[in-house]
Parts: C-alpha cells; sequence; structure tokens
C-alpha cells in the first residue's frame, strides 16, 4: 500500500499547475487524490465535464510506477492519450488497434517505469498474456472508469466489468477507484458489492449541470425542426443521437444536403472511419457528428454546444450521460429531445427478445424516460431525484420551468397518495397504487387484499384520467414526499417530510403532464413559445475570439492534435477579454499555465499583440490585472507590508497565518503579475551567492516548478522555503 509522501502533497498544485494548467482543485478533486495517494479504495460519483479524470490521473503522474486504467471505449482511451501526451506525460493504451511492435513498446515502458497511465479495455485485461505482463510490472493503483458499467441496473451494463475484481486481486494487492457519471443509489450499492468496496471512501458531488438547458419538443415534422434548430446555431458544435445506423445515415446525409457539415459515428462503420470521423469532429472539420444511442462515442470534446435526441434514449441514465457530452467548459449547453411515444414502442420491440430479468429491468428503465418526459415538473429536479440527489426549488431554465404547463393546487389528494403508500406496507411503485386509489381490480390487487383497504377506490374522481394518480405521485416524490428505496427497484417509501405532511398538510403545486401525442396528432408542434437559450451579452471581443480560434486549429492541425488540447473556450474568451501580450500574461490565463504559454503561447501573443495595434486598443495593465485577480483584502495588506519592509515572520504573525501559507498568499499575488520586492529579507536568509545560483538556475530552467527546483539542488542544503522565495523574487524581476 502506498503512503502520501509528503513531498508528493506539497507539489500536488505545483503539478497541477504546471501540467494541467490550473490554479485550484474543483469540488473534491484534492481530497480524492489525496485519498488515492493513501492507498484507500475510492469511489467517485461526478457528473460529467466535473473533472473526474483528473482525479485518477494526477496521483498517476506523482506516484512511482504505472496506473492501470480500465475503460470501456476505444475512441476515450485514445482521446486521453493524446490529451495526455500534449501535456508531456506518458501515457499509452492497450487494445486490439495496436500492431504486435507497439503493444511490445508499451509493454516494455510500463516494465521499466516510464509509463504514468496505461489504458486497457476490460476484454483485453482478461487476456493472459497481459495478466502476465501486468503481475510483472509496478502497478500503482487501478482505476474503473465508466463503473457504471458493472451494474446490472446500469443503462450501460457490460458482463466483462463483473469480472474486473477477480482479476485485479489476481494482479496484486491494489487499491481501487472506481468513477462513474450515472449512477442511481441501486446501481451504486451494486457496483460497491460487486468491486468488493463496501469500505470505499465515497465522494458525490451533485449531478446538477447548471449550464445546461433541457427541453423536449413534440416529433412533429423533425427533420425540418432539426435542421431549423441546427442552422440556428451555425458554427457551433454538436450531436444528434438516433436509435438505428440507418437513421444516423440519413440524418447525416440530410445536414450535409442542407449545407450542415456533419458525419455518420456508428458500431456498423469500420473502425478507420470511425476514428476518421471522431477526429474529423474534435478537429472542427465538421459542425455536427450523429451517432447511435446504443452505441455512444465517447468523446471528450469540451466544447459541445448542444445534444440533440432525435429518438428517445432507452434510459435517464442513458440521456443524463448523453446530454452531458454537452457545455462541459462550463459554458453555453443545449439539450433538445424530439419526442413520441412510437420510439417508446420501438424500444419496447428491441427489448422483447432478452432474458426475462433483463426484459423488465429494462421496461422499468423506459419508464422512467417516459414519465420524464410526459411531466410537467421542472426536468432538472426530475433528474437530480432520478439520481437520490433533491432539491427545494425549481430551477427557472428548463422548458418546463420557462414554459410551465397548466398548475394545479392539490392537498387532499396528496395526503390519499401517502396514506396509500403506508397502507399498502411502502412495498410497492407507482403503477399498483394508482390502480388501489382508482380501484382497478387485478390479480396483484386481490392477492395482497389491498381490495380491502380503506384508500381503495378512494381516487375513482380521476378514472376518466388514469395518469393523474402516477403524476401525482411522481411529482410528490420529486419535491421529497416519497423516496425511492434503493433495494427494490421502484418501490416508494414515506419520507420524513412526507409524515410531517401526513400531519400538518398544506397546498402544494402541481404541474399537468404534456400531451405530446396529440400534439404529434394535431400536427402542432408549439413553436411559437420556443425559448432561445441565452445568456446575454459578451464580455470578450468576438472579432478576435474568432481569430484566435482560427489559429488554434491551424496550430492543433500542424501537431495533429484536437483544437481544445492546444487551448481550450474559455482560456480563450479570456484572452480575448483581457489581451494578454507576454507570456507572463498568457501563463496567467486560467487553463494555461507556463508549460503550455512554452509550448503554443507564441504564436497566440504574437496575434493578440498584432491585433491590439492594429485596432489601437489602449492597454490599461492595471486593470487587466484586477480583472483577472481577485486582490481581496489580505492581499492588498501583504503588499502595503512587503513595501514597508516588514518582515515576513512579523506579517504571518499578524494575520495568523503559517509561514507557508503567506508564502502561498505571496506567490498568488506575484502570478498575478503584482512585481514584489522581497530583498530585504530574502537577503537575511540566503547569502548573495547562493541567491546567484539559484537566480542563474531559474532563468535557464525550462519550468519553475518547484519540485523540480528541488530535485535539482537535492544534496546542497537548499530548503524549499528559499527555493521558494527565490522564484517569487526571480518571477518579480524577470517576469513582472
Amino acid at each position: 500500500m502506498m503512503q502520501v509522501d509528503q513531498f508528493v502533497q506539497v507539489t500536488l498544485k505545483e503539478q497541477l499547475k504546471e501540467i494541467f494548467g490550473y490554479s485550484q482543485f474543483r469540488g473534491d478533486q484534492e481530497a480524492i487524490i489525496h485519498n488515492i495517494l493513501a492507498g484507500r479504495n475510492t469511489f467517485v460519483i461526478m457528473p460529467t465535464g466535473a473533472g473526474k479524470s483528473l482525479c485518477y490521473q494526477l496521483p498517476a503522474i506523482v506516484s512511482e510506477g504505472t496506473a492501470i486504467v480500465i475503460s470501456p471505449l476505444i475512441a476515450l482511451m485514445k482521446n486521453q492519450v493524446d490529451q495526455l501526451n500534449a501535456f508531456g506525460i506518458n501515457a499509452q493504451f492497450l487494445n486490439s488497434t495496436l500492431s504486435k511492435a507497439e503493444m511490445t513498446k508499451v509493454k516494455k515502458e510500463t516494465l521499466n517505469g516510464t509509463l504514468k497511465l496505461l489504458y486497457i479495455a476490460p476484454e483485453s485485461l482478461t487476456k493472459v498474456e497481459n495478466l502476465d505482463f501486468l503481475k510483472k510490472a509496478n502497478i500503482s493503483f487501478v482505476a474503473i472508469d465508466e463503473a457504471h458499467c458493472i451494474s446490472e441496473w446500469g443503462h450501460d451494463f457490460r458482463p466483462e466489468y463483473r469480472k474486473i475484481r477477480g482479476i485485479v486481486d489476481d494482479i496484486g494487492n491494489l487499491s481501487v477507484i472506481a468513477l462513474t457519471a450515472t449512477a442511481t443509489p441501486k446501481v451504486q450499492l451494486d457496483i460497491q458489492k460487486n468491486l468488493q468496496m463496501e469500505d470505499a471512501h465515497i465522494y458525490k458531488t451533485s449531478f446538477n449541470r447548471k449550464n445546461l438547458y433541457y427541453e423536449i419538443k413534440p416529433k412533429v415534422d423533425a427533420k425540418k425542426a432539426l435542421i431549423k434548430y441546427i442552422k440556428n446555431n451555425k458554427g457551433k458544435s454538436g450531436i444528434v443521437y438516433c436509435l438505428s445506423r440507418k437513421t444516423v445515415e440519413d440524418i447525416a446525409e440530410l445536414l450535409n444536403v442542407n449545407d450542415v457539415k456533419a458525419l455518420p459515428y456508428h458500431a456498423g462503420l469500420d473502425p478507420q472511419t470511425r476514428m476518421n470521423n471522431q477526429d474529423a469532429f474534435l478537429n472542427e472539420d465538421v459542425d455536427v457528428v450523429c451517432a447511435t444511442i446504443a452505441f455512444g462515442m465517447g468523446i471528450d470534446k469540451p466544447d459541445v454546444r448542444f445534444v440533440i435526441h432525435y429518438d428517445a434514449p432507452k434510459s435517464l441514465e442513458g440521456y443524463y450521460q448523453e446530454t452531458g457530452r454537452a457545455g462541459r467548459d462550463g459554458l453555453e449547453g443545449n439539450c433538445v429531445m424530439f419526442y413520441s411515444y412510437d420510439d417508446i414502442l420501438k424500444l419496447e420491440k428491441f427489448n422483447k427478445d432478452k432474458p426475462v430479468t433483463e426484459r423488465d429491468n429494462a421496461k422499468h428503465l423506459l419508464g422512467e424516460m417516459v414519465s420524464y418526459a410526459n411531466l410537467g415538473a421542472c426536468r432538472r429536479r426530475q433528474l437530480l431525484g432520478y439520481f437520490g440527489e433533491y432539491v427545494e426549488k425549481d430551477c427557472g431554465f428548463c422548458d418546463n420551468c420557462l414554459k410551465p404547463t397548466h398548475k394545479y393546487r392539490a392537498q387532499d389528494d396528496v395526503v390519499l397518495a401517502l396514506q396509500t403508500v403506508l397502507q399498502t406496507d411502502q412495498r410497492f411503485d407507482v403503477t399498483h397504487l394508482s390502480h388501489v386509489l382508482t380501484a382497478t381490480d387485478n390479480q396483484y390487487i386481490t392477492s395482497y387484499e389491498h381490495n380491502r383497504l380503506p384508500v381503495y377506490g378512494k381516487g375513482r374522481e380521476f378514472n376518466e384520467n388514469p395518469e393523474h394518480w402516477c403524476s401525482l405521485i411522481r411529482q410528490i416524490t420529486i419535491f421529497g414526499y416519497l423516496e425511492k428505496d434503493a433495494d427494490n427497484y421502484g418501490v416508494l417509501r414515506v419520507s420524513k417530510k412526507g409524515m410531517n405532511y401526513i400531519e400538518d398538510p398544506y397546498p402544494v403545486s402541481l404541474s399537468a403532464d404534456h400531451n405530446y401525442d396529440q400534439q404529434i396528432a394535431d400536427g402542432k408542434a408549439d413553436d411559437d413559445k420556443d425559448v432561445t437559450n441565452s445568456s446575454g451579452g459578451n464580455a470578450y471581443d468576438e472579432e478576435l475570439l474568432g481569430l484566435l480560434k482560427a489559429l488554434r486549429k491551424k496550430v492543433a492541425k500542424e501537431k495533429s492534435l484536437p483544437p481544445y488540447v492546444i487551448f481550450q473556450d474559455p482560456s480563450l474568451e479570456e484572452m480575448a477579454t483581457t489581451y494578454p501580450t507576454t507570456r507572463e500574461e498568457m501563463a496567467q490565463i486560467n487553463g494555461v499555465g507556463m508549460g503550455k504559454v512554452e509550448k503554443f503561447g507564441r504564436q497566440f501573443i504574437d496575434l493578440i499583440t498584432q491585433y491590439v495595434d492594429d485596432n489601437e486598443i489602449e492597454m490599461d495593465k492595471d486593470v487587466v490585472v484586477k480583472s483577472m485577480v481577485n486582490k481581496s483584502k489580505i492581499k492588498i495588506f501583504i503588499i502595503q507590508q512587503i513595501d514597508r519592509k516588514v518582515d515576513l515572520d512579523e506579517i504571518a504573525e499578524s494575520k495568523g497565518l503559517t509561514m507557508e501559507d503567506l508564502v502561498e498568499e505571496i506567490e498568488h499575488i506575484c502570478y498575478s503579475g503584482t512585481r514584489l520586492n522581497l530583498d530585504y529579507y530574502v537577503d537575511q536568509i540566503v547569502d548573495d551567492e547562493r541567491q546567484d545560483e539559484i537566480f542563474d538556475y531559474f532563468m535557464a530552467a525550462e519550468t519553475d516548478n518547484i519540485a523540480v527546483a528541488m530535485n535539482q539542488f537535492r544534496g546542497d542544503d537548499f530548503t524549499e522555503q528559499e527555493l521558494r522565495l527565490m522564484r517569487i523574487k526571480f518571477l518579480s524581476e524577470v517576469a513582472n
């Protein structure tokens, strides 16, 4: 079992900045990384775009040996390996696409310890020759990506995933990190049980992707509506999901005929064509890719601006994961589904030949999809509730919030529904509860003698609208009056909030269901109520942003890399807002860092400089710095004290900071572009000769990474604090 080296802990943030270009960890990333480095089993449930990959990539980089990453998709492996290689990290994949010579090279680099991450499919993991080779290697830990594939209740179940635990045990005593973006409470329990990770530290991030806009449209003249939507989003990257390979081909052809650059992507294409089409999408040679729902793409592209479901998905898990490909960079992401119950019937036909258990599971999942489509309740609350996350308010940013159906108030009906759950011993699903309330006799009602209950038939007044009770029960579940039984699919229990409600009821605002089938029958798509997803005016210079994106595409082609590996959209937008014209200014752009400036920055700096000159833009550097960095009161205090040449120990003591914390604050100030004169303090602790030696090192070094500097001066009796202070002195004098 690995121990967390103190040196590694100190350098994690430096590695984060140096390699990935980020100044701070997001959410639980740092805690997760420390847990992995401590050799403990870790279970990460984090939505798409929240930074799951970094949780295992960074600990793999700072650990000795090679981390195994088990991933289900060759496309996703290639995507992540390309990104890591662009960052200067040795990562490779081991799968059937490699030649024998390439496989030999990968295995050699694993055995000699130079490979940091080895991506491998579960099918490849079971091969005897691969198992024998991995037993000889120094494996740091095992990461299981897309861990929902383990569960039969997940949306993408893969039998090979259920064998992983035994294989890992065969390789050695290794810690495991399992990661997924889509897992209901039941799926979570199934994953833990199968991986024997009941003792794992669980890190669960909110499933709420606040930048995503969810909308469902009736499938009326869908081809015309699709073309209209995509043309209204001209130049933006998007994905269109379809039910069958034929539909994928047809829609891709339809879009091209209508002057939209689009390519198909499905399992029926030969591997090389699939790879070429994926790369064309990543490299922005096409705007839209059409893909089958069943296959999925595994594409890690942060600037997908819309995801359209031309056909309904098989499950809410699948829908959530597929929509999650939109707006991974935190910017605009629109999720539109064209819905018709005919699509659900087609999916039911696909399921009819499956084994009984699998067929029943698929039926339950489809039922949830139908419910999501038809309910008038906030889409986001529905999605979050499905994954066991409850919120108190509507999101205000979905079609049901912006274009609400008819609202009605209910109190007695809510109490009656809750009493029905209690009187049936909290052991049944929505449909059965509805049948009890409407006195719909069937074998289940009579066998359980539910026709003798006091609540039996109390909801007959709504028999002409059989969906009334199902809709009401689902909505009060979303609102937290009922909760799902994680062990028994579909079973509902009364929550503490529900019990309190029975004692002290009050009117609850509910929404009428949609009637898409009627709209389809009438041929009305409700276009007059379309809501445009807009976040308002942009702060960035749109003309400059266009030039930067064109340059990014050119550089990416030259280096055979996807454009976002060069710089991501938020970084380009910040450049088009703050006009960085020096390496140091460019390094302060979020997501860049000096490493990327060295690698890709020169041409971008030249372009911005030329643009500023051509357009006679007056640059006030102080204003630019202030817009980029939050100079809090403590930072202003530190700058003032240093200007007055107050001893750093006194500054730290006066603010209750440790010396390490103070140096970190000073580093933040320095990296923001502010020049600090620390000579008065540095001269006390480092003599002139040693200062010259460190200064010369930083002047000649390829990186200002402290870990690298510590290694360079190992044995020379330099402390880390001395090196950090000298780096501040160096950057202040040379960079700021």
